[in-house]
């Protein structure tokens, strides 16, 4: 292409400081270096991530940066020694790496990668590398990915090469929100048919767990949350009871642990509050229940008595959905094409990139399931 090999100027929304509007600004983005894709970036979601550093964790460090780790693009150039890819191809950035070579990625247990934890500065949740400049200030790119502008550049190891007749529109949002619920259930979980699950918040990533429990034959499903709005939203995707803490006087444990005479067998948190982690935990079962924590924060200790666990309860935590990046990804995108799995049904409202801070506005204030802005004509 043209542009191969030299610095492109494009639009961004640039996140100068903590808990202020993000700006719609004009970038340079820098050649692919060794290893590395420059990808045009076509469509992006806003996930609770991008609002967990912008408005929760707000770490001084980790600005300015350009938020975004749930789009989809197209490459339009790779760097020296990259040979998976090539221009034209279909896309997905993943804050995540697959490096397929490292002793994390050779064993099944795990999704994680040596590459990624040196790749990602975790504190300040920003790439150690970054080939974003703005007004002659280097400028962090959010989990290594950055995909609120129209091009970014990302190392080999964090991209996934997907089917190219996905609609990038569409599965832009496999690359967090979806996987991580999803996965949660079917791989962390391990929901086995026929069995009882709760579910604690039901944004996108709560309601892809509900997606997941119910495709792992799950006979009861228990949507939690204290929005009763959203109730319907997770019947769409499998959920068979609703329950809202708020009608209940006693803790929601003990409203869950009586309606299923003993606690669910599958309990999976999807907030990101340490108390609704403990609830979910007290939620499962004694003796075999198994409790999830999906929902991110870093921010606060999480306090629970050992008998909760000692009485045969196991808690686990889920990070992307289990899925080893990659692979999972490109086997979703499938998945979805096959018309074996819900991805339209997330999508609530469509915005450009112009919009960003109104669809910010609206994960917010919980007032859609996910907003995809388009970015860049395919």
């Amino acid at each position: 292409m043209a542009t191969a090999g030299k610095v492109i100027k494009c639009k961004a929304a640039v996140a100068w400081e903590p808990n202020k509007p993000v700006v719609i600004e004009e970038i340079e983005v820098a050649p692919p270096q060794a290893n590395e894709v420059r990808i045009k970036i076509v469509a992006t979601s806003v996930c609770h991530s991008d609002l967990y550093h912008l408005f929760e964790s707000m770490h001084k460090d980790g600005f300015p940066t350009v938020l975004g780790h749930e789009g989809a693009g197209i490459v339009e150039s790779v760097g020296p020694g990259v040979t998976e890819f090539q221009p034209g191809d279909k896309v997905i950035p993943l804050f995540l790496s697959q490096c397929k070579e490292c002793h994390l990625c050779k064993n099944p247990r795990t999704n994680q990668c040596e590459v990624a934890w040196t790749r990602i500065n975790q504190a300040i949740m920003a790439g150690v590398e970054s080939r974003f400049t703005c007004k002659g200030k280097r400028v962090l790119q959010f989990m290594g990915t950055s995909t609120f502008s129209e091009y970014t550049v990302i190392n080999q190891t964090a991209v996934a090469k997907i089917d190219p007749a996905a609609p990038l529109d569409k599965v832009c949002l496999l690359g967090c929100g979806i996987c991580t619920g999803y996965g949660a259930a079917v791989n962390t979980a391990k929901v086995e048919s026929g069995s009882t699950c709760a579910v604690f918040g039901l944004g996108a990533v709560g309601l892809a767990a509900v997606m997941g429990c119910k495709a792992a034959g799950a006979k009861r499903i228990i949507a939690v949350d204290v929005n009763p709005d959203k109730f319907e939203n997770a019947k769409v995707f499998g959920a068979t009871d609703f329950v809202n803490p708020k009608d209940h006087d006693k803790p929601i444990h003990e409203v869950l642990t009586k309606m299923t005479s003993g606690g669910v067998d599958y309990s999976l948190e999807c907030v990101g509050n340490v108390q609704v982690m403990r609830s979910a935990l007290e939620s499962s079962a004694q003796g075999w229940g198994v409790s999830v924590i999906v929902g991110w924060t870093d921010l606060h200790d999480i306090v629970i008595r050992p008998v909760h666990l000692i009485s045969g309860r196991t808690w686990k935590g889920s990070m992307f959905g289990g899925f080893k990046s990659k692979d999972g990804v490109s086997k979703m995108v499938k998945d979805y094409l096959d018309k074996k799995l819900k991805v339209d049904e997330f999508i609530s409202h469509n915005m450009t990139l112009d919009q960003a801070n109104d669809a910010i506005e609206l994960m917010k204030n919980c007032k859609c399931i996910r907003a995809v802005m388009s970015v860049s004509p395919p």
